[in-house]
């Protein structure tokens, strides 16, 4: 099952297709992420002394406060550079052709952004009726923040698209015919990479089923429209909500305007939530079906 699009998509992945590449791709990849976030730690340390480099450390592994939060948002250029070294020493190929032709790209992105904004929109409207927010940030420095944190959000969900409906998506679709391999497969990785006992106990499972629907969904759109625009703008409005706008608590909360007045931890409440969370992507995934269509 896939499309013309699609199989244009795919084609540039075809030259190098064996599945050691892919493999090595990945370690790639990881490494690619490493050493990005040891160089960053490596030139505050020849700038500002290892102390400092120490309390950066601290920071990211805290995340605390918008600070912690937009260095994390920073560590996932190496997420982004990672596949696209993979493509080129690897496999052969442009970074452009994990992306996609560039005006569909940038089409179906604003066409995704939209569908997902309006229905996202309605489901905090819901959200609100049953729930009081509490105030997270103040209205000032949030706004403050907003156009860094806007381009943090774009890079981390960019990056993440091209590791999982770039690369992986397109290296498996090459390598294998059945969507079980190269569409499920990367949603179950997706998924699996938000798996976090420690931050939010047993509902980690909710989080973790979250994240995998949204890769089926974003495997989806990347399979009807041959690009990741679509994808990548569904993804950012997710994330824009998540961190930006209404943060849950014990989560990611450091940019958000406000936070939920319950905890991730809880894991009942967040299995219902979770649940209105998917429904609102189901939703939101039919609509930007039809409008990446036309």
């Amino acid at each position: 099952m896939t499309t013309p699009l699609f199989d244009r998509f795919v084609a540039p992945a075809r030259a190098y297709p064996q599945i050691w590449r892919t493999l090595a791709g990945s370690v790639l990849i990881a490494a690619t992420v490493i050493a990005w976030v040891l160089a960053g730690f490596a030139a505050v340390a020849l700038a500002r002394g290892t102390d400092a480099a120490l309390a950066v450390a601290d920071l990211l592994g805290t995340q605390d406060g918008p600070a912690g939060t937009l260095l994390l948002l920073a560590t996932f250029v190496g997420m982004a550079l990672g596949p696209i070294l993979a493509a080129s020493w690897l496999h052969r190929r442009g970074a452009g052709t994990l992306f996609g032709p560039a005006p569909r790209v940038l089409r179906d992105f604003v066409a995704a952004a939209a569908g997902v904004g309006a229905v996202y929109g309605v489901g905090v409207g819901l959200w609100a009726l049953v729930y009081d927010a509490v105030p997270n940030l103040d209205p000032s420095l949030w706004l403050t923040l907003l156009a860094p944190a806007l381009i943090g959000v774009a890079v981390q969900t960019l990056a993440e698209e091209l590791v999982f409906r770039g690369y992986l998506m397109q290296q498996f679709a090459a390598r294998f015919r059945s969507p079980l391999i190269w569409a499920v497969v990367p949603a179950v990785l997706f998924g699996a990479i938000h798996w976090d006992p420690t931050a939010a106990g047993d509902a980690a499972i909710w989080v973790v089923a979250s994240a995998t629907l949204f890769g089926l969904i974003a495997a989806d759109l990347t399979m009807r429209t041959g690009s990741l625009g679509a994808a990548w703008g569904f993804h950012f409005v997710n994330n824009v909500v998540a961190l930006l706008i209404l943060g849950t608590e014990g989560s990611l909360t450091g940019l958000a305007l406000y936070r939920t007045p319950y905890a991730i931890t809880d894991a009942d409440l967040l299995a219902v939530m979770v649940g209105f969370d998917m429904a609102m992507m189901i939703l939101a995934w039919l609509l930007v079906r039809r409008l990446v269509a036309r």
